[in-house]
């Protein structure tokens, strides 16, 4: 089993290196959070980001630009299947469909965890520089398990994505329902429903992000239902994998 997994996730990675909307997303993911974080902090230091009473969070500011570029990468990662009878090809060289969508999703939650947690803990760090006697260090309270969690909640993201792509088969209309939702359907809710609005992949991930989370969800327990909202996406993802025609 493992001696034939390794070709078929080695197989995927290539697929991801080899194309650039799905390569440049990943590379995004870091690239714009730091930049941002690095351009707005060093513009107006601390004043810019700060969100109340909680400066940790108001370090991650630009996560939200991260999480969109996360979004496209698990989206384009998948939608390439569904171009030109690609998914044929897959399938031909990977007859079990269980196995195929498995190695495909892991190496985009992979990818994806890894470019996470670096990003996390870079604009963490990078951030801070520009505050002087004012910045945070890893050692402060809910720090280091920002950095992570960070990092995890942005694999959820891509995992979303991906498992929705799966199932709509176009990484366009995914991103054009997810990003709208996260983005802009999470603050209205937010606004309407009160506490409800806790439970939306987004809130409910970010509250690893607080020193002091707020609400009735604590920092791993609302990562926890980011996970579920995740699990959602790719079981059903997986049945239409196993289901439909390619």
């Amino acid at each position: 089993m493992t001696m034939f997994a390794a070709p078929v996730l080695h197989s995927e990675w290539i697929k991801i290196r080899s194309l650039r909307g799905s390569l440049g997303s990943l590379v995004a993911v870091f690239a714009v959070t730091v930049t941002v974080t690095v351009l707005v902090r060093a513009a107006a230091g601390h004043t810019a980001t700060d969100k109340g009473d909680d400066p940790l969070f108001g370090a991650f500011y630009a996560l939200t630009f991260g999480q969109v570029a996360a979004l496209a990468f698990g989206a384009t990662a998948f939608s390439c299947e569904f171009r030109d009878g690609a998914l044929c090809v897959s399938l031909a060289a990977v007859p079990g469909r269980t196995r195929f969508y498995v190695a495909k999703t892991a190496v985009v939650g992979v990818g994806a965890l890894a470019t996470g947690l670096v990003t996390t803990f870079v604009t963490f760090l990078a951030g801070q520089a520009f505050i002087g006697s004012d910045a945070l260090g890893l050692g402060e309270p809910g720090a280091l398990r920002a950095c992570v969690g960070g990092g995890v909640y942005l694999a959820l993201m891509a995992l979303l994505a991906a498992g929705l792509t799966a199932v709509l088969r176009s990484a366009v209309a995914v991103l054009s329902i997810l990003v709208p939702f996260l983005l802009i359907v999470s603050f209205v809710v937010g606004d309407v429903a009160g506490t409800a609005a806790d439970l939306m992949p987004d809130r409910a991930g970010q509250q690893v992000l607080h020193q002091h989370p707020s609400g009735a969800l604590g920092p791993w327990s609302g990562l926890a239902v980011t996970a579920a909202w995740t699990a959602a996406a790719l079981l059903a993802g997986w049945w239409a994998v196993r289901r439909r025609d390619a």
